[in-house]
């Protein structure tokens, strides 16, 4: 549930940036007591709080920003849920939020790269820079990588600073609302694009918000044929929408023995968005020899079952895909909307206010929403 609180009941113990206390009881957060509103975090519990916030310092390095839009992610769902996950890894309060654009208003002395007025997006892995990973250009999976929303206070309130390399200037092209959700465009592209797309034949597995971009990025790269699995049939209908060819769902049909039919010897790539166990199987059976299988789901458990003399046999890729490739990735997404044609904008099924967002999260959680817009106008 969402409920509308003011910061002084509050009695979580002083934390720093991604410090790792969560003990309760000590003494208020001096941070959180301002003016503008924000979503948060607020108690170890299900729901999230409307709470009272400062506006966020501006650091060294960092530009401030008036957010605008701010697009709800799964994984602000498993916060909302308070699962597993995220009793493990959220330390409350946090502001929460990774998705979200807006316009500069503020820009720290040695920031040199943007001014007042940029339009922007946010990027929500704060890397260091310089660990191997960092310095081999690899820096999606830098072993120090802060997130936004989850280990430091994220965007969605009326004011957000952030590292400006974090801060990615956006073309006027992009709508707002498109601009909202680069970060997760971004894992759907980096996905996709880790392989070749032109001419093959793609299974997407899962229609999620990222794999209903996947379809939509697929169709643009000039993909022969794209199959997706899914359950949920208004997400069938998303798909379809997105460009899907054929759409087979796990609930009413032998998806294996269809996929035998309209692919005897395998399609080219999978590209597994569901997190779901079946479709590591689906993955490795249905995958021509030689063909990629590139992973982005989250699965529930750490070990999953399949067939590794198949995947050896059959020379399979199999790759394992994490966040976006920093900066490329971003380059390629800013050609694809801007250049290229793709519009991601069926997939937006929501747009509210954000103190609509209890009902935003219902909707995720029931299946019932592609992506939801939340609008800031009024949390200053």
């Amino acid at each position: 549930m969402v409920r509308k609180v003011r910061p002084e009941p509050l009695v979580f113990s002083p934390q720093g940036e991604g410090a790792a206390s969560g003990r309760v009881g000590e003494r208020p957060l001096a941070k959180y007591n301002g003016a503008v509103k924000a979503i948060a975090k607020a108690r170890p519990e299900p729901g999230v709080d409307i709470i009272d916030i400062r506006e966020p310092e501006l650091k060294s390095g960092h530009v401030k920003i008036r957010v605008e839009k701010g697009s709800v992610c799964g994984t602000d769902l498993h916060i909302y849920s308070w699962d597993r996950w995220a009793q493990g890894r959220i330390h409350p309060p946090r502001v929460i939020g990774h998705e979200f654009c807006g316009t500069v208003v503020e820009v720290a002395p040695d920031v040199t790269s943007h001014q007042v007025g940029d339009f922007v997006a946010s990027e929500s892995h704060i890397v260091c820079g310089q660990c191997k990973q960092c310095l081999a250009g690899q820096a999606h999976v830098c072993i120090n990588t802060v997130i936004l929303g989850v280990d430091i206070d994220g965007g969605f309130g009326p004011y957000a600073s952030l590292p400006a390399q974090n801060a990615r200037i956006i073309p006027a092209e992009v709508p707002r609302e498109v601009a909202s959700m680069l970060d997760a465009l971004g894992n759907a592209v980096h996905t996709a694009m880790s392989g070749p797309i032109e001419g093959r034949s793609v299974l997407i597995t899962g229609m999620g918000p990222i794999g209903l971009f996947s379809v939509g990025i697929c169709r643009v790269l000039g993909a022969e044929k794209i199959y997706a699995t899914e359950v949920s049939p208004y997400r069938i209908a998303l798909a379809e929408q997105m460009g899907a060819d054929v759409v087979l769902n796990p609930a009413q049909e032998d998806v294996p023995a269809a996929l035998r039919r309209l692919e005897s010897h395998g399609v080219d790539a999978t590209l597994e968005m569901s997190g779901h166990p079946s479709a590591l199987s689906l993955a490795v059976d249905h995958t021509r020899p030689g063909g990629r299988v590139s992973l982005l789901g989250v699965y529930p458990e750490n070990s999953e079952p399949i067939d590794i003399n198949a995947v050896i046999f059959k020379g399979l890729q199999v790759q394992g895909v994490v966040g976006r490739q920093l900066w490329q990735t971003w380059d390629q997404m800013i050609d694809l909307l801007v250049n290229r044609g793709l519009d991601i904008r069926p997939v937006i099924t929501h747009q509210r206010g954000f103190d609509e967002v209890q009902a935003a999260m219902e909707s995720l959680r029931a299946g019932q929403a592609g992506k939801i817009v939340l609008d800031f106008a009024g949390a200053a």
